[in-house]
């Protein structure tokens, strides 16, 4: 691996490109410690650090925005408005004929519903900026005084539009990085992110002389880590056929080769999903608890004690690791329909040995797409509730949030890392250099 790396930076386009983007995630970390006017980012931080109602969510958000909501700055968003604009996106494009033709069009296609992406960041990024503001208002009293339409108008107008631009000019860097750096620019931002929190999480550790729990989590990362690296790499591999087609005096076809059906085709998108439902029944209910009328404080507090990770709430974990399973199962199917591998198949002259092309090979492909993805979700469910199955296995239920990387931090990190490797691979075996895994 040392020998690949030192290859890698020997040739002049590809160290440009690592180069670039290492620049690129500088600039980004940079603008992530520059905090919106108004706020007060030592409250905030003691917040965090509290363990109090609402701090979990907080933590979450700050998570997705790669560190910069620590102190609310102007990335206090990251690029998660972008990546829910874009999971709407691909919810929609089969369920609208224009934009399911529009996905068959090529490159030019794809580049208009880039552009509708686009369009809908912006006011999703602005309705988050408004709700997140509002709910760490709530949460920590005094930390924003101008802030609100009935307050200052043209302030919160200001803040809502300088964390909307935040948003925007976080995704343009992430999409610079993947025209002209190595990988995919807006993982990487939120890698970046998760990866600068390290030293800090360590740090805490060794002030409190926390020798054992060092230890402990460390073991904890690196194990998750390699769960997690060959789960993500495991795939069945349907074997394929192609028949034999001769146009003039030249013969088409009769190789064989395989379709890769992964173990985890959904990603982390189905932790994201789980959590962000999860986190808005306590947010809402956060702010009913202390109402006037004690039946709606009743409830409001049922739902904060029983559906929020903090203390013994297991029915919070329980719930959250059947909402990942079952977001696992159903984002992988629509990524499958979408790719209608048994149409394709058919078109190019393929199939499945002994089995007809249509709707015969549509259901095989999807029997055993359902089979393998069991494993991806339990893992997935797994690596969501980690947290408390740390705090159960240790006793104390305190330390549910003391991992060194959380756990949806730790899927991200190693989702990125393999494929930027597999990227760098490919470049280097391009150029007939030995990559990282020959």
């Amino acid at each position: 691996m040392l020998e690949a790396i030192r290859n890698a930076f020997t040739l002049p386009d590809l160290r440009r490109k690592i180069v670039f983007t290492l620049l690129i995630l500088v600039v980004y970390r940079a603008a992530a410690n520059v905090p919106v006017p108004g706020v007060d980012v030592e409250a905030l931080k003691n917040f965090l650090e509290s363990g109090q109602q609402g701090s979990t969510i907080v933590q979450f958000l700050n998570l997705l925005s790669g560190g910069a909501l620590t102190r609310l700055s102007v990335m206090a968003m990251g690029v998660y408005p972008y990546i829910t604009a874009s999971i709407i996106m691909q919810l929609l494009t089969p369920l609208i004929p224009q934009l399911q033709e529009l996905s068959k069009e090529g490159e030019q296609g794809r580049n208009k519903i880039t552009m509708y992406t686009h369009w809908l960041t912006v006011p999703l990024a602005m309705l988050q900026a408004y709700a997140q503001v509002i709910f760490i208002q709530n949460s920590i009293p005094g930390i924003m005084d101008n802030f609100g339409f009935g307050i200052a108008p043209l302030s919160t107008l200001a803040t809502l539009l300088t964390m909307t631009a935040g948003t925007m000019v976080a995704v343009w860097l992430g999409e610079l990085i993947t025209e002209q750096g190595i990988g995919n620019g807006v993982s990487i931002i939120i890698f970046g992110g998760i990866v600068a929190q390290i030293p800090s999480q360590i740090g805490r550790f060794i002030s409190q002389g926390d020798w054992w729990n060092l230890i402990l989590f460390s073991l904890i990362t690196v194990l998750t880590i390699a769960v997690i690296a060959v789960v993500q790499e495991g795939q069945r591999r349907i074997p394929v056929q192609y028949g034999k087609r001769v146009r003039g005096t030249k013969v088409y076809g009769g190789q064989s080769s395989h379709i890769p059906l992964r173990v985890n085709s959904a990603g982390m998108i189905p932790l994201i999903f789980a959590q962000s439902l999860m986190i808005f029944p306590s947010a809402l209910a956060n702010s009913f608890q202390f109402h006037d009328n004690q039946i709606v404080a009743g409830i409001s507090g049922f739902i904060v004690r029983n559906f929020s990770p903090a203390g013994d709430a297991w029915l919070y974990w329980i719930f959250y690791f059947l909402l990942v399973v079952g977001f696992t199962y159903f984002y992988t199917d629509v990524i499958f329909k979408q790719q209608n591998l048994s149409e394709n198949l058919q078109r190019q002259g393929g199939f499945i040995p002994g089995l007809r092309p249509g709707k015969r090979t549509e259901v095989y492909l999807n029997t055993v797409l359902q089979r393998i993805t069991l494993v991806g979700a339990l893992l997935l469910g797994g690596v969501a509730i980690l947290p408390w199955l740390v705090g159960v296995i240790t006793g104390n239920d305190t330390q549910t949030s003391s991992l060194i990387i959380t756990s949806t931090g730790l899927l991200i990190v190693v989702g990125v890392v393999l494929d930027t490797m597999k990227q760098l691979e490919a470049q280097l075996l391009m150029r007939h250099y030995e990559g990282f895994i020959g």
